[in-house]
């Protein structure tokens, strides 16, 4: 349908469906926060979880839709692109809080936890790359250790959110989440919140399905490689949520949901990866890839491991209003955009 169009038509498509993702991020912070409060889940797993699946609807879109077309690269790039770009994204969220350094209000066991599981996922698609592609049914056996590693990962998250073994040390600067008001209307409100949500996930997928069949035609239509074009111009577009709802968690005060919302949609990303590896037909998604997702894989682990130094170390302040390690995770994605587009 859409290669009958023209490039500009397929490009307006792309633009818009993606202004409707990043429109919808601004409804969903406010009813993520809200859905925190009531069910007592806390902002990080909330973020993690709930947020993190309903934002990331629109990559899966794509990421399944390029991978069962055949185009392995756009949905393997769309998937690892989005993560670093998403990263990148709380560097954007730490400059618009005036107050402290993000990695220094937001630090928790849970964001902690769900940065060392990242890495964790992040380094099984490396294993698959570089492994003997090892299939059931045309499902690489490293797609089955992801899903379980998610999974396992969820749970110690509960656990820590429910009994904690570490606390980070408080200070003035030290953003504490607010605890879950009490109503006698907490259950309808809850239903009213929940239905929304689905309805936001049903507008997001439509718009990531858009995305992803105007994305593959595009690619064709302008000669950009997939590679590039996944991980960078996709990977934008389908990220938007992630960024409008860091930007606005932020401005609410709600530090804890918007680094949760952006180191747990990233592991929810790399289940892109299961799910593209499910939809594409001719065998293991990660033995068809270039080696550029390998770099982009490694850089992702980098961004990652500073962004965890960062929470640990907790500096205050720093230049520009972003601390040292934000500025190794920017400078980090400007040269793997670089890279990748001259190389």
């Amino acid at each position: 349908m859409f290669v009958d169009l023209s490039l500009g038509i397929n490009v307006v498509i792309f633009l818009l469906a993606g202004a409707v993702v990043g429109v919808c991020g601004v409804w969903l912070t406010e009813r993520a926060e809200q859905l925190a409060h009531l069910t007592g889940l806390g902002q990080a797993i909330l973020g993690a979880v709930f947020l993190g699946i309903i934002t990331s609807l629109a990559g899966t879109i794509t990421s399944i839709t390029s991978a069962w077309e055949g185009a392995a690269e756009l949905a393997f790039g769309n998937a690892i692109g989005g993560i670093a770009l998403q990263t990148t994204f709380l560097v954007i969220a730490d400059m618009l809080y005036r107050s402290a350094n993000l990695e220094h209000a937001a630090a928790s066991e849970e964001n902690l936890m769900q940065g060392v599981l990242l890495v964790v996922l992040l380094a099984l698609p490396l294993l698959g790359m570089t492994g003997p592609g090892i299939t059931i049914w045309t499902v690489d056996i490293v797609s089955f250790a992801i899903l379980g590693a998610y999974l396992f990962g969820l749970r110690l998250l509960r656990q820590s959110h429910q009994t904690p073994m570490w606390t980070p040390r408080k200070t003035s600067e030290t953003k504490a989440e607010e605890q879950a008001p009490q109503s006698a209307d907490m259950i309808s409100a809850g239903l009213e919140l929940w239905l929304s949500f689905l309805l936001l996930a049903a507008v997001v997928a439509v718009s990531g399905w858009l995305i992803a069949e105007t994305g593959i035609v595009i690619t064709h239509q302008s000669g950009l490689s997939q590679t590039f074009f996944g991980t960078v111009f996709t990977a934008l577009v389908t990220s938007l949520p992630e960024l409008v709802i860091a930007i606005a968690a932020v401005r609410r005060g709600a530090l804890t949901l918007a680094v949760g919302n952006i180191i747990g949609g990233n592991t929810f990303d790399v289940l892109f990866l299961v799910l593209s590896d499910l939809a594409y037909r001719p065998g293991s998604i990660y033995q068809a890839v270039s080696g550029t997702m390998a770099f982009w894989l490694a850089l992702n682990i980098l961004m990652i491991a500073i962004l965890l130094l960062g929470l640990l170390r907790r500096e205050r302040h720093g230049l520009g209003n972003i601390g040292f390690e934000g500025g190794l995770v920017l400078a980090s994605y400007v040269i793997g955009v670089t890279l990748t587009f001259f190389y």
